[in-house]
């Protein structure tokens, strides 16, 4: 019997990124398993379907990255009855490098992102952005294995990390429940919001990383008969938000036709907002997968999107939807975005045709069930 220590920041309520989309999937989809007792360990309050860890009170104050560290050793501290532990972020792979070595488990360790390509996280944490990067190399150079969520993310995993032994990187790519990402035709969620018209729909938090600001320029240019909806909230730091807002509050000078969703939506209300929106749009300059696109195909939404990290293994351009060479020179990268929203836009029958697409391929290509059996298998041929 695998007995799995699955260690998270994020968990219900509080999941706000892609990673902590996955690791409650995961952990639903591993469950659905058999031979593997599944426990969580995650940050924060009480919760009834998980251990977690709040922050102690003598740490309240710190720099979030000496808070993860103070959590993760407590994490590592209980896991003494598990006989492998799986880690996901930063944040918490401390934590599961601490329990492998104390407690002579193998560690596995998610690569959803890489601290040496976010080198903007130092305007969040500080000097404490030295410490996540720390945490990472030293948990990513000695875990027993690494799963990379994209062939993108493994490329990028070992040119970060050079000295990693290249056998022990295993892609196995981000999946969506598309019973719980389908096509939702309720409007309520667009008259709560006042959505109106044919527009394009931008979900995800406020980080240099989602690439907002570029698309929010590229609107500028824009046709107005186009609606743009943002929900996007959390921002990494204030300077961002602020730019953030500036550049919406001037788009909704001249247009009334921009609506900013600041705090997330529940879920019967973005499936219905993603459903409506006759384009999803990720502008991301970094996207180890991107799991937001797959739940715009899910719901049936063409996704135009940037073509970086694992995002091309997702969306398959010209079926799917359409991808965009990301470019370091921001007015060109800016000016191609504000064309193929324009250009796509104008054919709503091709949309369509996008956006059906991507269903039938999120639903045969990226189900948990198959990521479920996939990362067992791993487990168990650590456990040899």
């Amino acid at each position: 019997m695998i007995k799995l220590g699955l260690i998270t920041k994020e968990w219900p309520p509080h999941v706000y990124g892609g990673a902590g989309v996955h690791v409650v999937q995961l952990a639903s989809a591993l469950r659905r398993q058999e031979n593997i007792d599944v426990e969580v360990f995650c940050f924060g309050e009480p919760r009834e379907d998980a251990t977690s860890f709040p922050v102690r009170d003598e740490f309240k104050g710190a720099n979030p990255a000496i808070q993860a560290i103070a959590t993760d050793l407590e994490i590592a501290q209980s896991l003494s009855h598990v006989n492998i532990v799986h880690s996901h972020t930063w944040y918490a792979n401390l934590a599961g490098h601490l329990a492998s070595e104390l407690h002579g488990i193998p560690h596995v360790m998610s690569a959803h992102s890489l601290e040496p390509l976010r080198p903007w996280k130092a305007d969040q944490l500080g000097g404490g952005y030295r410490l996540s990067s720390w945490i990472e190399k030293s948990a990513i150079n000695a875990a027993a294995a690494i799963i990379a969520v994209s062939d993108g993310m493994k490329k990028d995993v070992l040119s970060a990390y050079p000295d990693i032994d290249p056998n022990k990187v295993i892609t196995i790519r981000n999946g969506v429940d598309t019973s719980m990402f389908a096509p939702n035709y309720q409007t309520s969620a667009l008259e709560k919001y006042g959505i109106t018209g044919r527009y394009a729909l931008f979900v995800g938090r406020i980080t240099r990383q989602k690439g907002l600001a570029h698309l929010l320029r590229a609107w500028q240019n824009v046709p107005s008969d186009y609606g743009l909806v943002i929900a996007a909230g959390s921002p990494d730091e204030p300077a961002i938000g602020e730019e953030i807002a500036n550049l919406i509050r001037e788009l909704q000078r001249t247009r009334k036709n921009i609506w900013w969703i600041e705090k997330m939506m529940p879920h019967d209300e973005l499936t219905a907002v993603l459903t409506a929106a006759d384009l999803f749009l990720c502008p991301s300059i970094y996207e180890p997968l991107g799991i937001v696109n797959l739940e715009a195909m899910g719901c049936a939404t063409a996704v135009l999107a940037s073509a970086v990290g694992g995002i091309p293994e997702v969306v398959a351009h010209g079926l799917t939807g359409e991808l965009i060479e990301y470019s370091t020179d921001a007015a060109d990268f800016e000016n191609r975005w504000a064309q193929e929203i324009t250009h796509l836009m104008a054919d709503p029958e091709l949309l369509a045709t996008y956006g059906l697409a991507g269903r039938v391929r999120a639903q045969n290509e990226f189900g948990w069930d198959s990521v479920a059996s996939a990362t067992i298998n791993l487990y168990a041929s650590l456990l040899q």
